[in-house]
């Protein structure tokens, strides 16, 4: 039976916060992680990089901002750096992944569940991250 092997890690990148999520075993189901306060690049591709290990990580998705007319969002090309650098870090495949929309969704599924606004602000960009990589592992092939 697998216990740790295999899993997807799915980030959402903020510039004060990234959320932190991922797969089970199976990657059938996302569950969010941890949300990382962002000290530096080079600290927070540390931190991820351990989490990596310690999760026997095989991909990471990054999501992607993306405007609705389909142009880059503000902070593309910083994701596109940020990815890159954690590529090289952990020596694994780094997906973007378009994130339209994920921080809406995730807002009102914690309106909808009466989480206070302070709550909300705690962990909004894991919840973030859950449903970008739970819309990743939907769309594998089973």
């Amino acid at each position: 039976m697998q216990t740790h092997e295999n899993r997807i890690m799915a980030i959402d990148f903020g510039l004060k916060r990234i959320g932190v999520a991922m797969s089970d075993p199976m990657k059938i189901t996302a569950q969010g992680l941890c949300v990382i306060e962002s000290k530096s690049k080079k600290k927070d591709v540390e931190k991820l990089s351990q989490l990596v290990k310690e999760h026997s990580v095989i991909r990471i998705i990054v999501g992607k901002p993306v405007r609705f007319s389909g142009d880059e969002g503000t902070l593309g090309k910083q994701v596109e750096e940020f990815a890159g650098r954690l590529a090289k870090a952990t020596e694994l495949e780094v997906v973007l992944v378009d994130e339209r929309l994920t921080t809406v969704q995730a807002e009102r599924m914690l309106i909808d569940a009466d989480v206070s606004r302070a709550k909300r602000k705690e962990v909004i960009d894991k919840v973030a991250a859950q449903l970008l990589l739970q819309g990743y592992l939907d769309s594998l092939p089973r």
